[in-house]
């Protein structure tokens, strides 16, 4: 049986968006059990209804707005601290939490561990690509400022991640710049390259932003300060998209004929686009998995982030990246 424990209390929507997806995901999981962590109100009358699911009362909550590292060591009774606290002692394989991200990075690398050998852990997401493919992109904001070695780490734990999430053997990995030539990138990014370049971590060369979505390759590495500015890029384009066409369509009677007959398209990429489809963000070089959901949450995301959370224990993913790193 594999437990996950799941923060109820995260995220912006109400507890019992979480509870519904946390029931779903009991029920297309028979070998899953769910640690429930939030406020008693909230998380007894729930684990009391479902027999695989078990409580984990706290009487805290740490807000989106909060400072990260101030409220981790403040509020040490909160749901994110002692869910993090209970997979370090063993009650729980792996933690899924819409809350603050900050927050997650914080507590979990304070409680849950780092692996051996990571020297800091990365913000990972499964990309949507071309022809129905996907691929890893990291680091999405957890380290703004990287040494060239911790990018090479970043370039081994995605690949690992590409093998467990995607199915993807022997990952053609990419530096993220501002051209595919060697010598493109600020003196950063060429360091960046050259340690790539040296290491055994299935380099191929630098992409450019347009190959996000687009391009050939499996993994993207970059540090958190470009990744994250990428990724609230797409999903900025995203949402100005899908909002241009909604305005068409209440605008003219033509438009709104087009865009009936366009809707399911439109929803299948903003789906996509969402996360959803793996519930989001997972931190990759802890001693266990850590997964971000979006705060916007829905039950699908809690049902496909527990699921997912799971599914990394079961495949390995710590040990393989343990591996990978020791390499």
């Amino acid at each position: 049986m594999t437990t996950i424990c799941v923060d109820a209390m995260g995220g912006d929507e109400r507890p019992e968006v979480v509870l519904e997806g946390i029931a779903r995901a009991l029920e297309a999981d028979s070998d899953l059990e769910v640690l429930v962590a939030g406020n008693e109100e909230v998380v007894q009358p729930f684990c009391a209804s479902h027999t695989k699911a078990r409580a984990l009362v706290t009487t805290e909550v740490i807000g989106m707005g909060e400072h990260p590292a101030e409220a981790v060591r403040t509020k040490t009774d909160s749901s994110i601290v002692r869910a993090c606290e209970a997979v370090r002692a063993g009650e729980a394989d792996g933690f899924f939490s819409a809350g603050s991200t900050g927050a997650m990075l914080v507590a979990s690398t304070l409680k849950v561990g780092r692996i051996k050998g990571v020297k800091r852990p990365a913000i990972a997401v499964a990309f949507p690509a071309a022809a129905g493919r996907e691929k890893v992109v990291l680091d999405l904001g957890a380290n703004a400022d990287c040494r060239p070695e911790v990018i090479v780490q970043f370039a081994r734990m995605g690949a690992a991640y590409a093998h467990v999430a995607l199915g993807i053997e022997n990952a053609r990995v990419a530096l993220l710049s501002n051209g595919s030539e060697d010598t493109k990138g600020s003196e950063t990014v060429i360091a960046y390259h050259e340690a790539l370049a040296a290491a055994d971590c299935g380099f191929v060369g630098n992409c450019e932003g347009n190959d996000l979505l687009m391009g050939d390759f499996d993994v993207i590495v970059c540090d958190g300060f470009t990744g994250n500015i990428a990724l609230k890029t797409i999903e900025g384009t995203a949402k100005y998209l899908i909002g241009r066409l909604r305005n068409a369509a209440n605008e003219s009677k033509r438009y709104l004929l087009g865009a009936g007959l366009l809707k399911p398209a439109v929803k299948d990429i903003a789906k996509d686009l969402s996360g959803d489809a793996h519930g989001g963000a997972i931190l990759l070089g802890l001693k266990a998995p850590v997964l971000i959901g979006h705060g916007a949450t829905s039950a699908t995301a809690v049902m496909n982030g527990t699921l997912a959370t799971a599914a990394a224990v079961r495949n390995g993913l710590v040990e393989r990246i343990a591996a990978y790193i020791a390499s």
